[in-house]
């Protein structure tokens, strides 16, 4: 047995043709469709054109046994060790729907029922057919610390970095920066991602903040990097969060400012679920609307006497819901008050400025 020899296997359905050795016993046969497949050497047989003259059953029988006994790569007389690694990687696999580019940033607890003690680590989730590789930085001052860099291979998530309550402070600010590529096939070239974001310690003390989701097991907090139908980030300027981190992987913002006002003394209202409500079982989505809604109404009656005051009502951006209900609400009850969108650069597409008049 040589390479480029056909074989089929003897105990399952399917053959190739013989792409290599591994180990003594060990042949690596490749498909129709490029995969190679491991098998033991007496479980494949050789077939091709039927030659039954003596000198060839003779050749074949030789050539069977200096394969077994000579792996490629080693010369006669030289010998491998038994517990040698196989090596053989299988080529990942695509899923229907992968060639839009999707990847998120996660904060996992490594005990969810001890919060105000635990640990956490940190993933980099790309959830695309694209190989992706990124760096991930975090600001000090007014420069920047690399934390990681690596290769993610397609629909995979890789560790980061475990960290301590005591560390969220120098994680304030992060930064993500990354390339897609496929290798060995033509892929459609993607745009380079660079984002930027402020991560508000406080979220990791609370537990509705750690949600169910698609990737881990246990609850955590997922931030989108780049969605698959959020629009193609530009280079983030300044501190603010970028466009793509609006939207969590259920399609609703996750990102939320510091407590307290920003600049020019403006109030800032988050009316997230999350933030509103500490349990929303059994609450429907008209439900929770409502609430959120008379949390809009109750905050503009607070402080209707007060002309010229701005409020900031984060409502991320999703499906649009809530901000166009906020709006509905603007142009027929409160027809005085004059809106727009909040600041690019602290909220990205997720909030509204509403101005008592």
């Amino acid at each position: 047995m040589k390479i480029g020899d056909k074989v089929r296997f003897l105990s399952e359905v399917g053959g190739g043709r013989v792409a290599g050795f591994q180990g003594k016993n060990i042949v690596l046969v490749e498909d129709e469709d490029g995969f190679q497949v491991p098998m033991q050497t007496s479980e494949v047989v050789v077939i091709g054109e039927e030659n039954y003259e003596t000198s060839h059953i003779v050749e074949v029988k030789q050539q069977q046994k200096k394969a077994v006994s000579v792996p490629s790569g080693l010369s006669a007389g030289e010998s491998e060790p038994a517990d040698r690694p196989i090596t053989f990687k299988p080529k990942p696999e695509e899923r229907k729907g992968g060639d839009q580019l999707s990847a998120y940033l996660a904060f996992v607890p490594m005990n969810v029922k001890e919060l105000m003690h635990t640990r956490f680590e940190t993933y980099f989730v790309n959830d695309s057919n694209y190989y992706v590789r990124f760096t991930y930085m975090t600001a000090e001052n007014n420069a920047w610390h690399l934390r990681s860099t690596m290769e993610v291979e397609p629909n995979m998530k890789v560790f980061i970095e475990e960290f301590g309550r005591e560390d969220l402070n120098g994680m304030e600010r992060i930064a993500i920066q990354f390339l897609a590529y496929k290798r060995e096939k033509p892929f459609l070239l993607k745009p380079a991602v660079d984002v930027q974001l402020r991560i508000d310690p406080v979220k990791f003390y609370k537990l509705h903040t750690f949600q169910d989701n698609d990737f881990f097991e246990q609850p955590a907090l997922v931030y989108t990097i780049k969605g698959p139908n959020s629009p193609t980030p530009s280079p983030s300027r300044g501190m603010g969060v970028d466009s793509s981190l609006a939207d969590d992987f259920n399609g609703k913002s996750i990102y939320s400012p510091p407590s307290g006002g920003v600049g020019g003394g403006a109030i800032v209202v988050d009316l997230h679920a999350s933030e509103l409500l500490d349990n929303t079982n059994g609450l429907s989505p008209t439900d929770i609307l409502n609430y959120q809604l008379d949390t809009f109404r109750k905050t503009l009656k607070q402080y209707e006497k007060q002309k010229g005051t701005k409020i900031i009502f984060i409502h991320g951006k999703g499906e649009g819901v809530l901000r166009k209900a906020l709006l509905n609400e603007l142009q027929y009850r409160y027809k005085s008050y004059t809106y727009q969108d909040a600041s690019f650069r602290e909220y990205g597409y997720g909030a509204t400025q509403v101005t008592i008049r």
